[in-house]
């Protein structure tokens, strides 16, 4: 450590996006070793890091100095010609709170009125923003040395003044000496500027990071930003080493002749106190009837309970009038209005609301004045986990509105408080550990199959440390580690692992929204995301310094029930909704319960299947604890909480008081909600210290737990021997049971799930099951119709469909909507849905077809549709697509002649507008089709070339499929693309529980081969890829250099159709096949599969016959379904089952619970 203090006033933190590599949760440990009492944030024309950087620095004991390196322009309102290249770099930094403000502002204006490409303000901006900065003349990119470099004296004198004039004595001329040229020979000129006008000189280095070793790191996170390689010469690079922090003694070595540039950075540290606290930032809501907010949400709620229960019980009166006291008391009736007022503002003009998320569906008043739709007594929903007395932090009400409409909320929110008081927050993209070995492996040429075999071996959500065995506290991946022993290989680790989480991009929270009761420029710093406006402070940071953060979620749900409900009341007359719902019909349980879950809310996934069928829910709570037990950790409780429903007798409570408790989920502890019971009932605890208590729990907070551990077996008493908590003991409870109960609420607190959200999230799966199960055509129609731009999606809901009798029209340019539509009892194709139409045009063409009649040939379709509507690959599109069929001419003769017909119609327009005569309009009594070319003899396309057209417009086979003629023999396969595709409405836990069931597995499965194409390896090798398409999707698939050559090339026509076997891989969750084997399928043998690829037998063994036994496994069997055979012995005897099934922990413990783990083995079998 260095004697003498040192503060650096120019320091780039990762939020300098393209080069800044000083990460902040690191910086200040640095400042300590260093003897540095403050330090500044200089982040390259943005303030993304300065409020962690001024939190944690104020954690850390060193003084924060918020600052930022602008870029100064001459206007920055001219944002034209060759202006971006006129970028002159500036230093400004907060003095005082003042100082902060402006900084704020003027980096607000930057962003939102000066950007192009770069955020900018000018000279004239900063003079009207300029009290309590300090400003210094920045690096050689500043316009002062650069002035000075190019000999530009009385420009330079000019520039000094003017400064000089605004910042007074705040004004300092920067030296820094990294070794550069141009520094060098700039350096004497500033001392001499200086002295000329008696300005302060500062010495600063120009931080990038932190260490010089970190500089070939930083190097790469350049080439990464820039999309360079590293040994690319003419890229952008730093000259030298040593942007990194310097101590005193470093600093003084390069500046012993200025001893004064050293000592003022200590003493601008010490003219900066910036301190940014939370203010009431809350916007006010004022009612229009002249009433005070409080009188308003009494008024509202009191007519709430009226319409919502038939009779306001002491119960629901004594709630709702408890609630409102603390909303009162805690001052957030405002709050909840504003809430109620856009929630209102969905209902009345029809845009679907969810019924609620998180823990705000326990509150008795949301649910009566129409913010929530669960009722919360019902589900003994706790208004304390929402919001109690004791509770330091803001409410939070999610919001789930339909996708389609949600942006009309938001707009209705940023008119009512006003544009310049609402925004969208910021997010950040980050290198996580699998793209920083990516981008590292491209930036130093690694080959890409090197790279993508670190990838590959990478676990889910794993760090690289975590993968590598590097963190000390994990073993690490043995063939990661084995890589690692690589030096070369170790160098691209090393570094992936120093770009592991930096920030790499900027976007726009999906849903997060502020709202503030004053200008956001004034308080938080604003940015660009496009041509949106968002904070540049992350959620969590705006919300602690006092605005009003609202997530606006959009849910796909809503808007499926929604369509649903449309399209049932169009085709039927019939009218229904969930208003007054009671979501206790045995037929939708029933449903449930067969495991006929697709496309049903929280439902639909394998597991969450075959969780419903094992459970045969027959009431809401069933629904809502599945929901809540299916994730990692509770999993784990499944089966209990399914043998407790079963068998009643077979639920053991530690302690009778835990039974009213415990109860309703058959003696397991599920929600959050019943450990804060818990600790209100045996222990004494009030719901603001059981509700610490769940928080404590679940953040593994050891400190605070180890007093509460105490307090709940013991009890606690204050200096003034008062008792604040009971404890168990004190109420009866053996200490031995409290101690052990405390223990078990640990272990489950971390994973248990909040109830009130998962109740609320089970109406919605409730209300989609009850479409499915009443309006099954018309809630697929509604499905696929939010999907209609996905077509995975698309196939796997077709495919489903079909399996379920379900039948498809194929698109009609006289019967088909814009959307799916319901016809007949059957689904009609959307025009929507053709690849390159769209939806613009598809609803003027069937305007047009609405207000005057089908169209009755192509030449009529042509005329009455505007051409600006039209385009050639439009309608092409249309005739492979079979949307013109029902013109009875063949597709092949639309496609030779809609070309030339085209021209002729547009051509006869033209006429027609410049008040000539037009051919059509000679022929005054023909039929609307007047003009057809002469037909020629043109035979319709083969129905293979005509299938693949369709193919290729609506990225299915619609009208037949070239698989049809083997429906049945594809059956005898166990495995299908379907399996490993992911759906948009997958969440993060499915996607991973997806991958990690099928990753590596080998598989077997055939299909039509399609898309096959050579690719050139980097050592001159030809390699394949190519697709497989079954019935229920596709997948990729890739042929390595050596199978390529031996057995594809020149041997395997495209669209033949195929069995391939190979191992499944995963990348961006999309799956892929590296293919082992390829099998042509030929008459004679068409369905046979690679017996050699069988590598294990799963062997059951039964007792004796049990057909009851049999139908369990039978059932299990089923919901893992792979390429292992299994063989069933009983007796000795070894009977084949109809099943083949994959390797998946959670099938041995579902078949070891049925049979027993001794009578469940796996047995390898060598090929003979």
């Amino acid at each position: 450590m260095s004697e003498k203090p040192f503060v650096h006033l120019h320091l780039h933190t990762e939020y300098s996006l393209l080069d800044g590599a000083t990460r902040i949760d690191t910086l200040f440990d640095a400042c300590k070793e260093k003897n540095m009492p403050a330090v500044a944030i200089t982040d390259h024309g943005n303030m993304y890091g300065a409020y962690h950087f001024y939190c944690l620095a104020k954690k850390k004991g060193i003084k924060p100095i918020i600052g930022c390196e602008f870029y100064m322009a001459d206007d920055l309102t001219v944002k034209s010609g060759d202006v971006k290249r006129e970028f002159n770099h500036l230093v400004l930094i907060a003095k005082n709170n003042t100082g902060y403000k402006n900084l704020v502002k003027l980096n607000s204006i930057g962003f939102v009125d000066g950007y192009y490409y770069k955020p900018r303000i000018d000279f004239k901006t900063l003079s009207q923003h300029s009290e309590g900065l300090i400003c210094l003349s920045a690096c050689i990119a500043g316009q002062l040395p650069r002035l000075l470099r190019d000999g530009m004296w009385e420009e330079a004198r000019k520039l000094v003044r003017q400064y000089k004039e605004l910042f007074g004595e705040d004004y300092y001329i920067e030296l820094q000496d990294h070794g550069i040229a141009d520094e060098i020979y700039v350096m004497p000129k500033l001392i001499k500027i200086a002295e000329e006008f008696g300005v302060e000189l500062v010495a600063t280095n120009d931080v990038h990071y932190l260490k010089e070793s970190d500089a070939e790191m930083q190097d790469i996170l350049l080439c990464v930003q820039t999309g360079k390689f590293f040994d690319d010469p003419g890229r952008m690079r730093f000259e030298g080493t040593q942007f990194y922090l310097k101590d005193y003694d470093e600093m003084a070595e390069k500046f012993s002749y200025v001893p004064q540039a050293l000592e003022n950075t200590l003493k601008i540290a010490e003219k900066c106190n910036v301190s940014i606290e939370k203010k009431p930032l809350l916007p006010p809501y004022k009612p229009d009837n002249g009433m005070t907010p409080y009188e308003f949400l009494k008024d509202l709620l009191e007519k709430g309970l009226k319409r919502r229960y038939k009779e306001i019980t002491p119960e629901i009166r004594q709630r709702a009038d408890y609630e409102l006291e603390v909303v009162s008391k805690m001052g957030f009736v405002e709050y909840y209005l504003i809430v109620w007022d856009f929630i209102n503002y969905a209902h009345e003009h029809g845009i679907p609301v969810g019924p609620g998320r998180g823990s705000g569906a326990g509150s008795i008043i949301a649910y009566a004045i129409g913010i929530t739709q669960v009722e919360p007594l019902r589900y003994g929903l706790i208004f304390e986990r929402f919001l109690n007395p004791e509770r330091v932090s803001m409410p939070d009400f999610d919001i789930d509105f339909c996708m389609d409409r949600r942006g009309e909320v938001i707009d209705y929110v940023i008119e009512k408080y006003t544009k310049p008081r609402v925004a969208q927050i910021v997010t950040f993209g980050r290198m996580k550990a699998k793209n920083a070995v990516k981008d590292v492996c491209r930036v130093l040429r690694v080959p890409y199959a090197e790279g993508d075999k670190i990838t590959k071996l990478i676990p889910l959500n794993a760090t690289l440390k975590n993968a590598f065995g590097l963190d000390g506290k994990n073993e690490g991946v043995p063939e990661l580690m084995e890589i690692y022993k690589d030096y070369s290989m170790k160098r691209v680790i090393d570094l992936a692992i120093a770009l592991e989480d930096m920030p790499r991009q900027t976007g726009m929270h999906a849903a997060g929204v502020v709202i503030c009761r004053e200008d956001l420029s004034d308080n938080v710093p604003l940015q660009r995301s496009g041509d949106d406006i968002t904070t540049q402070y992350n959620m969590k940071e705006v919300e602690e310094l006092g605005l009003l953060k609202m997530d606006f979620l959009g849910l796909r749900t809503l808007t499926d029930i929604d369509k649903t409900i449309k399209i049932v009341k169009e085709t039927t007359g019939e009218e229904f909704d969930f208003e007054d719902c009671q979501y206790d019909d045995p037929n939708v349980f029933e449903l449930i319960a067969s495991g006929n879950t697709d496309a049903v809310f929280q439902l639909e996934s394998g597991g969450m299947k075959r969780v419903m069928k094992d459970l045969k829910p027959d009431c809401l709570e069933d629904i809502i604890a599945g929901i809540s037990l299916y994730r990692p950790g509770p999993m784990q409780f499944i089966p209990d909480y399914i043998k407790g429903k079963r068998d009643p007798k077979s639920v053991h409570y530690a302690h009778p008081m835990l039974e009213p408790i415990l109860g309703v989920t058959n003696g397991c502890m599920v929600y959050q909600e019943q450990v804060m019971q818990i600790c209100r009932s045996l222990a004494g605890y009030s719901y603001g210290q059981a509700d610490e208590v769940r928080r404590a729990m679940g953040k593994k907070k050891m400190d605070v737990m180890a007093l509460h551990r105490n307090y709940f077996i013991n009890g606690k008493v204050n200096d003034n021997g008062e008792v604040e908590i009971e404890g168990a003991v004190r109420r009866g409870v053996p200490k031995e049971t409290a101690e052990l109960l405390f223990d078990q609420m640990y272990a489950f607190a971390q994973y248990a799930f909040n109830k009130s959200h998962a109740a609320a999230y089970a109406y919605v799966s409730y209300q989609t099951a009850y479409c499915k199960r009443y309006h099954p055509v018309e809630y697929l129609a509604a499905v696929l119709n939010n999907r209609i731009t996905n077509i995975d999606d698309i196939k796997k809901y077709i495919a489903y469909g079909k399996e379920n009798n379900i039948d498809f029209l194929p698109p009609d340019i006289n019967k088909s909507g814009v959307s799916f539509t319901v016809e007949n009892g059957k689904i009609r194709f959307a025009l929507a849905a053709i690849k390159n139409i769209g939806s613009g045009s598809m609803e003027k063409i069937v305007e047009e077809r609405k207000t005057h009649g089908d169209f009755v040939s192509l030449e009529d379709f042509l005329k009455r549709v505007e051409s600006q509507y039209l385009n050639k690959r439009l309608v092409e599109n249309l005739i492979k697509s079979g949307a013109f069929d029902c013109f009875k001419v063949s597709r092949a003769q639309m496609v030779s002649v809609f070309e030339p017909l085209m021209e002729m119609v547009y051509a006869d327009k033209k006429k027609k507008e410049s008040g000539q005569f037009s051919m059509f309009d000679l022929v005054e009594n023909a039929a609307p089709a007047v003009v057809a070319l002469p037909k020629s003899n043109i035979k319709e396309f083969p129905n293979k070339l005509k299938l693949s057209y369709e193919k290729e417009v609506l990225g299915l086979y619609v009208s037949g499929n070239p698989l049809d003629e083997y429906r049945e023999k594809l059956k005898a396969f166990t495995f299908n693309t379907g399996m490993v595709t992911f759906s948009e409405d997958d969440d993060d836990f499915e996607s991973s529980q997806k991958q990690s069931d099928w990753e590596g597995k080998e598989v077997s499965l055939a299909g039509v081969l399609e898309e096959l194409k050579k690719i050139a390896t980097r050592s001159g090798k030809t390699m394949a890829v190519g697709r497989l398409e079954d019935l229920h999707g596709s997948i990729e698939l890739t042929f390595s250099p050596w199978y390529y050559e031996k057995i594809i090339k020149d041997k395997v026509e495209q669209d033949s159709v195929v069995t391939v076997t190979g191992k499944i891989s995963f990348r961006q969750d999309k799956a892929s096949l590296l293919v082992d084997k390829l099998e042509v399928w030929s008459e004679q043998k068409m369905a046979e599969t690679d017996k050699n690829a069988v590598s294990e037998k799963l062997y059951l063994k039964m007792p004796f016959k049990d057909n009851e036994l049999y139908a369990k496994l039978s059932a299990v069997l089923k919901e893992y379904a792979g390429d292992i055979p299994v063989i069933l012995v009983i007796d000795g005897d070894r009977l084949g089952m109809p099943y083949k099934v994959r390797k998946n922990n959670g099938l041995i413990y579902e078949l070891s619970d049925v049979l027993g783990e001794d009578n469940v083995r796996f047995v390898d079998v060598k090929p003979k």
